[in-house]
């Protein structure tokens, strides 16, 4: 539809003033408009292609872009019907189907009877062009067009094409798209998914209580609440990833939609999975649990919503929307803010992917978090160095979890963070007992995105450093590869501060991103990790031999020590020491221990006692 794309730089109505006091656009003389405009798509149907081209090269003169073509006016109401023109252009004398009969099939049908039609025909007979707006036709140009009169006739229709559909197809109060034309779209998506094979979902969004507020606040403010609710479920949604998309071309992004009262609706389009859409409801439900100003008393409102996946759970438009709003009645007979999906057995999964989510947090708050160490063992004197913590998940039942089954988790609801400041906490705390008994090792500590680019991390190392009383200088701190290439600079600054409080870095992963060789010296770096994925292939493979010996001379040369990660064979412990690596990690040696079989270990390793 026009209007959508016309509305990205519409001005936006403060949140105080009522949108139906407000123009919808000024058409005249604003040089803004015509470019607007310009992304309208124009579909001529023309058996003679030089005209029609002619017609194209007018109107890119003027500023237009998008253009369907159709000679064979057999085809032109399918076409229609598939890509939603904003105008058409059409010719009256054609062979196989007449622009008249065109004109006429349009008009008798429901989802495109209000497209704007211009005629381009050679005849200039007046009973033609009478018979032509008599069909419907919303205005009439003889071949050969003048330049000026086709570009401005075509602004004049779009623009009130636009001026239509914001009363036809927009609520006044929230500017959002109404429920007639959510099923307008929600019938197209239909069609795009059987097309492309691909899976939609309407989410059914729901306020519980929004009728208490009405009764008791008047509708002033209700209306206020509910234009608050619009805009900042908009924002939400609009921010959502791309993760579970088949694709993420422009058009297919997710859109809130007001159905009426109390009620809106998310579409969900182009998913690999309809539990994707959970993300989404998720996100809704995070920003609704914060409160609204109606006319000055602060109100909570309570949520509830409501999933069904097409084609999974519907097969037809009348069914999935029903189905949704059974899933958000059915949320909503538990008395709190949640959603849940029609489906059982996806209802299920969400359902214990939220309750991991939930147990997660008491864990964080339950000390359940416990660390395991993997060693790091120089390969000259097969002696321990230092070690790596790697968090584990020690639930109540006994029940031990990894962390590939729960960081992406708390990566998505944001627990990470506090995750990962708990580790280095315990990883300084289990390193301060180490050094008081004359166990000088190194430990590394892994550092997520969220704590890289969060802000205030070296403040909270530095901190949490002074707690325990270490000598920084045994504390490493590893950062995969991507995340140097994330924002260099801000890293790059990020690092020499750490390095300042006599820290040692470590990129981890290496060989895994982007970046490349020469990145080396633009990293303040103490050691390079090379990526277990070399590894594995190292005993036949004469290319990894290559790039490991390569990285290996090269990192030397820039003074840093050197880790192969993931070594499980003693050819490959043969390979590396040729090769002079420095360290290594891996099975070969012992997988990861808890603190209990790790400290022994140190001792038999000839640890020595620097104090």
């Amino acid at each position: 539809m026009l209007l959508d794309k016309l509305r990205a730089l519409t001005p936006q109505v403060p949140a105080n003033q009522s949108l139906e006091r407000a123009p919808v656009m000024d058409y005249a003389g604003r040089d803004d408009h015509q470019t607007l405009l310009a992304n309208a798509t124009i579909m001529m149907v023309d058996d003679e292609p030089i005209t029609m081209e002619v017609v194209q090269t007018f109107l890119e003169d003027a500023g237009y872009e998008h253009f369907l073509l159709i000679e064979d006016s057999r085809l032109a109401l399918d076409k229609i019907l598939e890509h939603r023109p904003d105008i058409l252009l059409l010719d009256l004398v054609m062979p196989h189907v007449s622009g008249f009969e065109i004109l006429t099939r349009i008009r008798q049908h429901p989802k495109i009877s209000y497209l704007p039609v211009i005629i381009l025909t050679s005849s200039s007979e007046a009973e033609t062009k009478l018979q032509a707006l008599d069909k419907g036709a919303t205005d009439f140009l003889a071949k050969p067009v003048d330049p000026s009169e086709l570009a401005l006739r075509v602004r004049n229709t779009l623009a009130a094409k636009a001026y239509q559909d914001q009363l036809a197809y927009y609520d006044p109060l929230t500017n959002l798209p109404n429920r007639r034309y959510f099923l307008d779209r929600l019938e197209w998506s239909i069609h795009q998914a059987n097309r492309q094979n691909s899976q939609l979902a309407v989410l059914h969004i729901a306020l519980n209580q929004f009728r208490r507020i009405y009764d008791a606040l008047g509708p002033t403010a209700s209306d206020q609440v509910i234009r608050q609710v619009a805009e900042r479920i908009r924002e939400c949604i609009r921010h959502t990833d791309t993760v579970g998309r088949t694709h993420t071309k422009e058009g297919y992004d997710n859109v809130l939609y007001r159905m009426g009262g109390n009620e809106f609706s998310v579409l969900c389009t182009q998913l690999c999975q309809p539990e994707d859409a959970a993300k989404v409801a998720r996100r809704v439900l995070e920003v609704m649990r914060l409160p609204f100003d109606a006319g000055g008393t602060e109100v909570q409102m309570p949520t509830t919503i409501g999933i069904a996946g097409y084609p999974g759970d519907a097969q037809t438009l009348d069914t999935i929307v029903q189905r949704a709003g059974i899933a958000a009645a059915q949320a909503a007979e538990k008395g709190e803010t949640t959603f849940e999906f029609y489906s059982d057995q996806m209802n299920l999964t969400s359902l214990q992917r939220l309750q991991m989510e939930a147990d997660l947090r008491h864990a964080i708050q339950n000390d359940e978090l416990v660390l395991h160490y993997q060693p790091k063992v120089d390969i000259k004197t097969n002696q321990v160095t230092g070690v790596e913590t790697l968090v584990r998940w020690q639930r109540t039942t006994g029940e031990l979890v990894y962390p590939n089954n729960f960081i992406p988790l708390a990566e998505e609801c944001g627990l990470i963070h506090a995750i990962g400041v708990w580790v280095l906490q315990a990883a300084c705390r289990q390193l301060a007992q180490w050094q008081s008994q004359g166990k000088w090792i190194h430990v590394a500590v892994n550092l997520s995105a969220k704590q890289l680019y969060g802000g205030g991390l070296v403040e909270t190392v530095a901190k949490i450093i002074d707690a325990n009383g270490i000598d920084p200088s045994y504390l490493t701190l590893e950062l995969t590869e991507s995340l140097f290439m994330e924002d260099a600079d801000y890293t790059v600054q990020t690092l020499n501060r750490l390095m300042a409080l006599n820290t040692r870095i470590s990129m981890d992963d290496f060989g895994t991103g982007y970046s490349s060789l020469s990145y080396l010296k633009a990293f303040p770096l103490h050691e390079l990790k090379i990526d277990r994925s070399f590894l594995s292939g190292v005993n036949a493979n004469r290319h990894d031999q290559a790039l490991v010996s390569a990285i290996v001379y090269l990192a030397h040369e820039f003074g840093l020590t050197v880790i192969a990660e993931g070594v499980e064979e003693a050819s490959q412990l043969e390979f590396l020491a040729t090769i002079g690596c420095d360290q290594y990690q891996g099975y070969l040696f012992s997988k990861p221990l808890p603190v209990a079989q790790i400290t022994p270990m140190l001792s038999s390793c000839g640890i020595v006692n620097n104090v």
